[in-house]
């Protein structure tokens, strides 16, 4: 023992350096052997092996994709996938939305796995003070059962609203499902779920991150958000459940965000994606047949759409595909409202491919951001798409949540994805595809006001940042793809 001991006083160093050595270099080699993206492959490398162990430990916390769906997901989605076809796919988008839409149409059948369906009512919601009690009456009246899922539920005001309706759907014999991301959880203390769960509710956490602590960075995240009520009402867009979206509560700080409320088969194709989401969290499988309603009938009038869900599984690049695909098909107008415009170089060249081509290229971006550090790498970045001739414009108003894309007065694509890495390849999303001219016109109606009040971004406006804010700018663009 002696020797040993004195073994170790002496190399210790020397230990250490193999150590960190191999872990570093079985982390680097990891790296290297699963990633699909090469700046994002260089990047973890590079990382991993200038800051030994340290690297490793971040790579082994934000870099490992730990989602993997097996041969029983697969036929799983394969069998409810005829459930969701019950009604006729919906083909004639080219009277609806215009002829360049047919391509896109095509596109959408194969990435999203969904088909395009008419007998949908779809309404638009404005802000936290419209959706809230929109979704609180939804639970209020529910008889049967309720679905809820989330990335931020916090334990405030609102979200206190939502689980004492919760709570009382729960006593009159509701069947309720609550999925929250482990993340999203603890952004208010103390969680909310374990209200939910203290009230007999079902309530889990999505992906447990390994420190569990709130990363507001972290990737493999659930962002998506569904409210799935009595096998055919349902809610999805932008919002999480927090109070500072309700200018009622919060006065004049309020945040600004879109969401909507649909009836019809676009609801049932909510619920799939929730039952996905619970199993792979739960293992428990819910019964489509018991928790939908067969070819629910909406009101008038009716907009053709469908879900598109994307994440870092077999669905990973469907949002970056549908808008490349929408890109390529604009013929007059792109208009874009994203909290986090981070685009990767090959959307980046897709939007000033649509600029040189002659089409108007129009993107929000908020003057105010959430994320200071996103708000730099964002800055850095600016610089390229006005090269291509889009036009950016940063709104005065509070801070606006929204993501919303339409193209040409027809088409739309709305729901819980950025513009940047994070949402388009490392944390799960849900989003719509919608052909109608109605909604859309709606939509665009609210980007235009947003850049009514809104200061252009110009070179000019560039270039008299501070040349130490501008390197502050592109150090953390680096990191963007981390972002």
């Amino acid at each position: 023992m002696d020797t040993l001991t004195a073994f170790f006083t002496e190399y210790w160093p020397y230990v250490t350096a193999l150590i960190s050595l191999g872990i570093s270099a079985t982390a680097a080699i990891h790296a290297a052997m699963n990633k699909s993206d090469v700046r994002a492959a260089i990047a973890w490398v590079g990382v991993i092996l200038m800051s030994p162990l340290v690297g490793a430990f971040l790579y082994l916390v934000a870099g490992i994709n730990r989602i993997r769906h097996d041969q029983r997901s697969i036929q799983r989605s394969r069998s409810i996938k005829d459930y969701v076809n019950h009604a006729k796919p919906f083909t004639g988008v080219a009277p609806l939305a215009g002829p360049q839409f047919e391509s896109l149409l095509i596109l959408g059948d194969r990435v999203s796995h969904f088909p395009l369906h008419d007998g949908n009512h779809i309404t638009l919601l404005d802000g936290g003070d419209e959706a809230y009690p929109a979704m609180i009456e939804a639970i209020e009246n529910a008889r049967h059962c309720i679905a809820l899922q989330t990335y931020i539920f916090d334990h405030d005001r609102i979200g206190l609203r939502f689980a004492q309706a919760l709570q009382a759907a729960s006593q009159r014999g509701v069947r309720i499902r609550v999925l929250i991301d482990a993340v999203g959880s603890k952004y208010s203390h103390p969680p909310i779920v374990r209200l939910l769960q203290r009230s007999g509710i079902r309530a889990e956490l999505f992906m447990s991150n390994p420190l569990s602590l709130r990363m507001p960075y972290a990737n493999l995240r659930s962002h998506r958000k569904i409210l799935f009520v009595d096998g055919h009402l349902g809610f999805t867009g932008g919002m999480n459940i927090r109070e500072g979206f309700m200018a009622s509560l919060a006065g004049n700080r309020v945040s600004h965000d879109t969401h909507f409320r649909i009836e019809g088969p676009l609801a049932t194709q909510l619920f799939v994606v929730f039952a996905n989401d619970w199993e792979f969290t739960t293992t428990e499988r819910l019964p489509i047949d018991e928790w939908c309603v067969t070819n629910p009938e909406a009101p008038a009038p009716h907009t053709p759409a469908r879900c598109v869900r994307s994440g870092p599984d077999r669905f990973i690049a469907a949002t970056h595909n549908m808008l490349q695909g929408a890109l390529a098909v604009a013929q007059r107008h792109v208009r874009i409202q994203s909290p986090y415009f981070l685009p990767d170089q090959v959307l980046l060249g897709a939007l000033n491919t649509a600029a040189r081509r002659g089409i108007q290229v129009d993107i929000v971006i908020p003057g105010r951001n959430n994320l200071r550090l996103v708000n730099y790498a964002m800055t850095a970045q600016l610089d390229q798409a006005l090269a291509g001739g889009c036009r950016i414009w940063r709104s005065r108003s509070n801070f606006n949540h929204s993501k919303l894309l339409t193209i040409d007065g027809g088409w739309s694509y709305v729901g819980s994805s950025n513009l940047d890495p994070r949402s388009l390849r490392l944390n799960f999303e849900l989003d719509m595809e919608i052909y109608d001219p109605r909604l859309t016109g709606q939509i665009e109606a609210r980007i235009d006001r947003e850049i009514a009040d809104a200061d252009p971004v110009t070179r000019e406006s560039l270039a008299a940042i501070p040349f130490i804010k501008k390197l502050r700018n592109r150090i953390i663009w680096l990191a963007s793809p981390y972002l």
